[in-house]
């Protein structure tokens, strides 16, 4: 029976307990991955390396462009069932910031596979857990509790595990100014620092490093932008088109959702994205206690409480109908 872990008591001897019952292990996070989950694969290999244990990063597909200077010795693998499939059996799984196996992409199959299933995350507890691990959703960011373990586990981070950790981090906490950041999140960032991170090149490598095809793509979405629910909802739609005109891909989307939220009208920004076989993928976010991760999990997604997402098994228009039907009621129970 999995179990939570909640009041930040996040019981880092749990993984401690895991690397003596194992000798291999494969890291793994979610479809497409985020800096987050790379930063935190990043410190369990760390902490891995340093008891000498042998282990694999294997995720559903290749690193995302603008991540990819986090993986500047490109351990980070694609999962190639013929190359994998042996692996998978030969120890334990650790899926690093997400607790939903759906969420893995083609990975989800080594669940079945493994030998012993561990979860690190942070994100909203859904009902219940399907694996045994550490969650603990008052955790600004799954790097900050890896940087936890591997502090208990008394592994000595490098400087660029170091930095991988600190930009995980600041990506997932919006540089320091989402609700979930508090004092342990700067202590956190602080050792991190003074192990060698950069932040002045974590927010250029993060922020100022996009192509310029990327600018295009923003200024669709902006263009499309529609207003709903009497001035307090953002909508911004990208079809299969806007990719193709652009030459842009899904990875290109980040962070154009948080651009409505500059208005201080508006509560809540959605951004639906069409990838080219049709299928939907929306992102969620929004300010102070509007829990957009509510609605993720009505479509059976998930998030925190200020950013959250999903994928649609509808099409843009139908889905778009439905999830302002929810944002809807979400705005209407706060009042």
């Amino acid at each position: 029976m999995s179990e939570y872990c909640r009041k930040n008591t996040i019981m880092p001897e749990r993984f401690i307990d895991l690397l003596d019952r194992h000798d291999f292990f494969v890291l793994t996070t979610h479809d497409p991955a985020d800096a987050d989950g790379i930063g935190a694969q990043m410190v369990l290999a760390c902490i891995l390396s340093e008891r000498g244990k042998r282990f694999k990063i294997i995720n559903a597909s290749p690193v995302p462009e603008q991540f990819r200077f986090m993986d500047s010795l490109a351990r980070i693998e694609c999962w190639d069932e013929g190359k994998h499939r042996a692996l998978a059996e030969q120890g334990a799984l650790v899926i690093l910031d997400t607790a939903d196996e759906h969420t893995l992409g083609k990975m989800t199959e080594v669940c079945g596979q493994s030998r012993e299933v561990f979860v690190i995350d942070h994100h909203e507890p859904k009902p219940q857990a399907a694996f045994f691990g550490i969650y603990d959703s008052a955790a600004a960011s799954t790097c900050e509790l890896a940087v936890e373990i591997a502090e208990a586990a008394g592994a000595t981070l490098d400087a660029e595990t170091a930095f991988a950790a600190y930009t995980g981090m600041a990506y997932d906490t919006g540089f320091f100014a989402y609700p979930k950041t508090g004092p342990k999140t700067f202590r956190t960032a602080i050792s991190l620092l003074e192990r060698g991170a950069n932040p002045s090149t974590a927010f250029e490598l993060l922020c100022q490093n996009t192509s310029t095809r990327t600018l295009f793509l923003q200024k669709k979405a902006i263009g499309s932008m529609v207003i709903y629910l009497g001035g307090k909802v953002a909508v911004q739609v990208l079809r299969n088109e806007d990719f193709s005109e652009t030459g842009t891909t899904l990875e290109d989307t980040d962070g154009i959702v948080n651009f409505p939220l500059k208005s201080r009208d508006i509560a809540v920004s959605l951004l639906l994205k069409e990838s080219p076989d049709k299928k939907v993928r929306c992102s969620l976010r929004s300010k102070g206690l509007t829990n957009v991760a509510k609605i993720a999990q009505e479509f059976g997604g998930g998030g925190h409480l200020n950013a959250a997402g999903f994928k649609s098994k509808l099409d843009v228009d139908q889905t778009l109908e439905k999830t302002i039907a929810s944002i809807a009621g979400l705005l209407e129970g706060q009042q």
